[in-house]
C-alpha cells in the first residue's frame, strides 16, 4: 500500500482511541467513577458510532489487541501492523492530554481523585493480579469473538458490526468493570497511564488483551471461517 493510501486509514486508527478515551474517561471524571452503565455506555458507544463513521477506512480495529489478531490471522501486513498500533497510543495519549487541560484536579470533577486516577485502569484490592489478568483476557476474547463474527465473516451483515462491537465493549464494563477496569485495549490503558505515570501492574492491560484477542481470532481462523477461507 503506498503512504499517501496508508494516511487516512492511520488517521481513522488515530481518532478510534481518541474518542474512546476523551469520551470514556471523561464520563469516568464526569462520574467519579460511580456510574458503571454511564461509564460503559460512553466508552461502548464512543468505539460503536467511530466504528460506523470510520471503520470502512481503516478496518476500525482502533485496538491493538485488534490489530495484533488481524496479524497473526494474516488479514494485515506487519508494516502496517505496527503503524497501526502507533497511530492508537498516540491518540488515546492525546485525548488524554486534552483532558487535563479541560477538567481540573480540585473540586466535584477532580480527575485526580481516587475513584478516577484519570481513568487508569487498576485491579482493586479485592482482587488479585491473576484474577485481573483473567479477567480482561476474557472480556477481550468476547469483544475480538465479536468483531470477527460481525466484521470479518463475509456472511454477517456488515452494517451490524458497530453496534454489535459497542454493545460488547458496554456489557464487557458493566461485568469486568469493578475487577479489571475493562480496558479490553492497550491503548486505553496507555494514554491515560502516561499521563499519570501511573504504570502499575501495566502487563495486564497488554498481555490480557492481546492473549484474549488472539484466543478468539483462532478460533475462528480454524473451526468458524474453514469455509470461508
Amino acid at each position: 500500500m503506498k503512504e499517501r493510501d496508508l494516511f487516512p486509514s492511520l488517521v481513522a486508527e488515530f481518532f478510534g482511541p481518541f474518542a474512546l478515551v476523551f469520551l470514556g474517561v471523561g464520563a469516568v471524571i464526569m462520574t467519579q467513577g460511580q456510574n458503571l452503565i454511564t461509564i460503559a455506555l460512553a466508552h461502548g458507544l464512543a468505539i460503536g458510532l467511530m466504528i460506523m463513521a470510520a471503520g470502512h477506512i481503516s478496518g476500525g480495529h482502533y485496538n491493538p489487541a485488534v490489530t495484533v489478531s488481524m496479524l497473526a490471522t494474516g488479514r494485515i501486513h506487519i508494516t502496517k501492523a505496527v503503524l497501526y498500533i502507533v497511530a492508537q497510543l498516540a491518540g488515546a495519549l492525546v485525548a488524554a492530554a486534552i483532558l487535563t487541560r479541560i477538567y481540573p484536579d480540585f473540586g466535584p470533577f477532580n480527575r485526580n481523585s481516587a475513584g478516577v486516577n484519570m481513568g487508569v485502569p487498576s485491579v482493586p484490592t479485592d482482587f488479585t493480579t491473576t484474577m485481573g489478568l483473567l479477567m480482561e483476557i476474557v472480556l477481550t476474547f468476547f469483544l475480538v469473538f465479536v468483531i470477527f463474527g460481525t466484521a470479518v465473516d463475509s456472511r454477517s451483515t456488515k452494517v451490524i458490526a458497530g453496534i454489535s462491537i459497542g454493545l460488547t465493549i458496554a456489557i464487557d464494563i458493566m461485568a469486568g468493570g469493578a475487577v479489571s477496569g475493562a480496558a479490553m485495549n492497550p491503548a486505553r490503558w496507555f494514554g491515560p497511564a502516561l499521563i499519570q505515570q501511573d504504570f502499575s501492574n501495566w502487563w495486564i492491560w497488554i498481555v490480557g488483551p492481546v492473549v484474549g484477542g488472539l484466543i478468539a481470532a483462532f478460533i475462528w481462523q480454524l473451526f468458524l471461517l474453514k469455509d470461508q477461507e
